[in-house]
């Protein structure tokens, strides 16, 4: 049975009410999360309105209103929730609302561009969709964390709804207090939610926006044009594991490949947005990565941690069961029936080689889009991202040529400021030779090139002695080339720790 309408049991004033009351009721914070679409800003108006009729001396509660930025969100989304906060903070100056917005963003460590193509992520996917806490839920978290420091107890304020589905409606009832209008935070205990719009329909939400004029002085027919030209639902600000993706459909991230095609991207550039086509092609490069054939030239065999692994079969199929995804199995099973490498060992990073190419197609996108779209400054990969990246490549997989700052001068046509903090002047001269040397003694590359900066990471330690764990951590990675040979030896491992559990059960029986 369809839910319905809000204000068939409750009046606008009510609602109001129930605000202020929530409001004034204690000295905690609020914590708005906004991400710029229609619930959020729904929700942002409905307090806004309520409290602009409270006195002054009763608007003494600090509200942090704060949009999450994954640095790979849709350039329109950018566009508009920059321009709204801008809006919001001069308008609640005016009104002497006790408002300010806040821009979250990720660490440069865990963005998008330095997991991908400095670690080597592959693009995410439903088995390992490793984007979402770093891109989004640790911003929030820290946020959160940091006003619960300050003010011992914080209430984060969403615009989720029960209507949106039913495993929202269970989540929301789950963390209900009885005879509260506020529900316990799933991860921190000294925090609260408060969801004013949690009995609103869709509908609901369209209609107050469109009665109601925005009081920052934004249009919120706007917001609904931009709806309809991308086919569009919100993408809510992310601040738990349990909200779903937002591709296909929904406003998120353009590099999105969790979900199998990106139709609000695609709907926008139909609707007069040419311009956004080269971060579509990019974003569908990324998906193809995912192919099981295609893998096999783009992934290492080792992963990050020097190692090889061999496929968990039980928790392949486990996986594939719980999705439901009858082709997914198919492929799993015909997968583990294969002898190549790829079959049998969980793959590793990107190879350099594909983040190297990559990253000059993203800059080659950069320049494009700065020419041909709105912003002649826009950026898809920050410049601090770069430098992290080089230093990732350097110190992790070797490389001293400064690789970063060739492909950047190679694409956009200019020179990148290089960091200073080179390894004791070692550069694409002294690698060659490295690689010359090595080659001659049959040693790998990389190998010698990971102890140099082992030994150069060490120099200033008042216990010299330290580095010698280091050491045996480089040592003991997986240096073999005979690839057969190290996946006999897992699987005797495997065998052996099986035997072995196996004996301890009968012991124990």
């Amino acid at each position: 049975m369809p839910a319905e309408s809000v204000f068939k049991s409750r009046k606008l004033a009510e609602i109001y009410d129930e605000i202020r009351h929530v409001y004034l009721s204690d000295n905690r914070p609020w914590i708005l999360g906004f991400s710029g679409g229609k619930d959020s800003t729904c929700m942002t108006q409905l307090i806004w309105n309520a409290l602009s009729e409270l006195s002054p001396k009763q608007l003494k509660k600090r509200i942090y209103i704060i949009s999450s930025d994954t640095l790979v969100e849709s350039p329109k989304i950018v566009e508009q929730i920059t321009n709204t906060l801008e809006k919001m903070e001069s308008a609640a100056k005016k009104s002497n609302l006790p408002i300010s917005t806040n821009l979250v963003r990720p660490e440069i460590k865990d963005s998008f561009w330095v997991c991908l193509l400095g670690k080597g992520f592959p693009a995410p996917s439903n088995l390992f969709r490793w984007c979402t806490d770093r891109l989004k839920i640790r911003n929030a978290d820290r946020f959160i964390e940091e006003k619960v420091s300050q003010y011992g107890e914080a209430i984060v304020v969403l615009g989720t709804r029960k209507d949106e589905s039913g495993s929202r409606q269970q989540l929301m009832s789950l963390y209900e207090i009885e005879g509260s209008l506020l529900s316990r935070h799933s991860k921190f205990p000294q925090t609260y939610v408060y969801t004013p719009l949690r009995d609103f329909i869709t509908e609901d939400v369209w209609n107050f926006l469109l009665q109601n004029p925005n009081p920052w002085g934004a249009n919120n027919r706007d917001l609904l044009a931009l709806y309809q030209n991308a086919n569009a639902a919100e993408c809510p600000l992310v601040v738990d594991t349990s909200t779903p993706s937002c591709g296909n459909s929904r406003f998120g991230c353009w590099v999105c490949t969790v979900v199998s095609e990106d139709t609000s991207l695609k709907n926008t550039i139909d609707n007069g947005e040419e311009w956004m086509e080269p971060l579509l092609e990019l974003r569908q490069e990324l998906k193809d990565t995912q192919d099981p054939e295609k893998r096999k030239s783009i992934r290492e065999l080792k992963r990050r941690t020097g190692q090889m692994k061999l496929i968990d079969e039980i928790k392949l199929k486990k996986f594939s069961e719980n999705i439901e995804e009858a082709r997914m199995r198919q492929k799993i099973d015909e997968r583990l029936s294969k002898s190549d490498p790829y079959s049998v060992l969980v793959p590793g990073p990107y190879t350099m080689d594909f983040c190297k190419q990559f990253l000059e197609k993203l800059l080659k996108a950069q320049k494009k889009i700065r020419q041909t779209g709105p912003d002649p400054q826009m950026s898809l990969i920050l410049e601090e991202e770069l430098h992290e990246i080089q230093r990732i490549w350097r110190m992790e997989r070797g490389d001293w040529r400064n690789s970063v700052y060739e492909i950047y001068e190679k694409a956009m046509g200019e020179k990148l400021q290089e960091f200073q903090e080179d390894l004791a002047g070692f550069g694409s001269v002294e690698q060659e030779i490295l690689e010359e040397i090595c080659d001659k003694n049959q040693v790998p590359q990389l190998l010698v090139s990971k102890l140099l900066n082992v030994e150069y990471e060490s120099q200033g330690m008042t216990k010299h002695s330290k580095v010698f764990h280091e050491i045996n951590k480089v040592l003991n990675e997986e240096w073999r080339e005979d690839v057969n040979e190290i996946i006999k030896d897992l699987k005797n491992q495997k065998d052996d720790k099986k035997s072995y559990s196996n004996q301890e059960f009968e012991v124990n029986s």
